[in-house]
């Protein structure tokens, strides 16, 4: 007999609250044996945005959003855009993998620091019932993949401010140690990323799940064999476990080590003085004069702006935000709550006030005059998620979408019709192997055509701003601007793209 569920846990639906929660993370130079119940009892530190690593080691108590989290979720992993070139209506269905297991595993319990921790919101997430009860093995070893991809990026990217990640399968930071990188017998980690404010390359490797001393060692040898391969260029190796299992808190450990060495490389095809390289922390805080930056941010990008480009029009509106980005200020992580933002809430008042009193049918070239821009939204179906983009990033990611339908129709072997016959012979080892070379050869040639790239984005980039929406989507209509008060949304913004959750579909609490 299978068991149910124990009579007394709650069937509680959803509940409305702040989508903000605490997430313990212990930092240690090194994996060991795995901290049960420290995350608890241990004396949590404050978080202040460093940018960086903390000066000390120890537990630490930051604060973030449920839709940081699903920010995180949505940007990382294997970037899928290039098979999607001819298909981009299946964007939706590769949001929806990368977001549902969130919503479909985790909860909130309230929980109470002892001592109490300062600015602590006293909730943490945790696993559901369904999980615990009646999810089976390979049910969660995929959900915990999906956890500790999400939950590295949001610690790298949103806590410690490194800059946009990417798979090392495609060859790493190095251009002359590609090949070593490529070499299918070395067992290296995830993801690498360069961080500006400490100057040094990341090699990043995530776990998730049970996160045992056994599981975090084997992390450990992967970024080991990693740091080998980089050798004398600085680097930082960062192993995060998001350990989580049923009737425990989710925390994280954050295992690193710091090797000093040369200054990282400037991107292929930057200036020699480096101006070209990317930016501190986010790129879109640097769009406007890095061209380098504008590209990671439009690549970055791509699997929304093709779910944007395929929705149909009923379901595409926009959303209207502060014209200046610096208005966004941003005290810790990606995006900015626009529930809190006092000048995003005003004009979008003065903007609902016009239209009722003065001119109900107002232009965007109006709305823009006020100091208002507009951003593209869709629900992405069978999830609660909204996301979104500026037009000018949007025209960015339509050019650099262009460019790669280019390369794909150009390089032989990379066509959908060749991709079919390979496909069809071999073992399912043999088929994996074939499309990384594949995923491989187009990422080459994506950074040989870097160069060019950017004066053809930058080019998108200023058109974007005084274009409308209409002429980007090739569509014979504007979509509606949406004046109305959602307040079942809850809305967040980073300088060019839109994010938003619904109040009634987060994670329920859990006494």
């Amino acid at each position: 007999m299978t068991p149910m569920i124990p009579a007394h846990v709650p069937d509680e639906p959803p509940l409305t609250y702040a989508d903000s929660f605490d997430i313990p993370v212990l930092f240690r130079n090194g994996p060991a044996d795995k901290p049960w119940k420290q995350w608890r009892t241990a004396k949590h530190k404050a978080w202040s945005a460093t940018d960086g690593f903390p000066k000390t080691d120890g537990w630490y108590a930051p604060t973030t959003t449920w839709r940081e989290i699903i920010k995180a979720a949505t940007e990382v992993g294997r970037d899928i855009t290039p098979h999607l070139q001819n298909q981009p209506r299946y964007a939706h269905g590769e949001l929806v993998a990368r977001v549902a297991p969130l919503y479909a595993y985790l909860g909130v319990h309230p929980f109470k620091h002892q001592p109490p921790v300062p600015g602590a919101r006293g909730r943490r997430l945790t696993l559901n019932p369904v999980y615990a009860y009646g999810t089976e093995r390979t049910a969660k070893s995929a959900a915990a993949y999906r956890l500790g991809m999400t939950m590295a990026e949001w610690a790298c990217r949103s806590l410690l401010g490194l800059g946009q990640t990417e798979h090392l399968e495609l060859g790493g930071p190095i251009p002359a140690l590609s090949a070593t990188f490529k070499d299918p017998k070395k067992k290296l980690p995830d993801l690498w990323g360069r961080h500006e404010a400490e100057k040094v390359y990341w090699l990043i490797e995530a776990k998730g799940g049970i996160c045992d001393v056994g599981t975090l060692r084997g992390g450990w040898a992967q970024l080991e064999s990693g740091s080998k391969v980089l050798g004398s260029y600085a680097h930082r190796s960062v192993l995060v476990g998001a350990a989580v299992r049923p009737g425990d808190d989710l925390f994280l450990t954050i295992d690193h080590a710091l090797h000093p060495g040369q200054p990282p490389l400037p991107p292929a095809g930057s200036t020699p003085d480096g101006k070209a390289a990317a930016g501190k922390g986010n790129l879109e805080d640097h769009l406007g004069d890095n061209d380098d930056a504008l590209i990671g941010a439009a690549r970055a990008q791509m699997l929304v702006y093709q779910a944007l480009r395929s929705a149909p029009a009923s379901q595409l509106r926009t959303v209207p935000v502060p014209a200046d980005r610096a208005s966004r200020h941003r005290r810790h992580g990606l995006t900015t709550p626009l529930e809190d933002d006092d000048r995003t809430r005003a004009m979008r008042a003065d903007l609902r006030g016009a239209a009722l009193h003065l001119n109900p049918d107002l232009t965007r070239s109006q709305i823009r005059s006020w100091g208002i821009d507009d951003f593209l939204t869709c629900r992405i179906p069978g999830t609660e998620v909204h996301l979104g983009m500026s037009r000018k990033l949007f025209a960015v990611c339509a050019r650099l979408h262009e460019e790669d339908l280019a390369i794909a129709r150009r390089t032989p072997g990379l066509r959908a019709e060749d991709q079919l016959a390979v496909d069809e012979r071999g073992s399912e080892e043999a088929q994996e192997e074939q499309r990384l070379a594949q995923r491989r050869i187009f990422h080459e040639q994506q950074e040989e055509a870097r160069p060019r790239l950017r004066s053809l984005l930058r080019e998108a980039y200023e058109r974007g701003e005084t274009s409308d929406w209409r002429d980007l989507l090739r569509r014979p209509e504007e979509p509606e601007l949406d004046l109305a008060s959602d307040e079942g949304l809850l809305e967040a913004a980073t300088p060019e793209t839109y994010l938003a959750v619904s109040r009634y579909d987060l994670p329920p609490i859990h006494a």
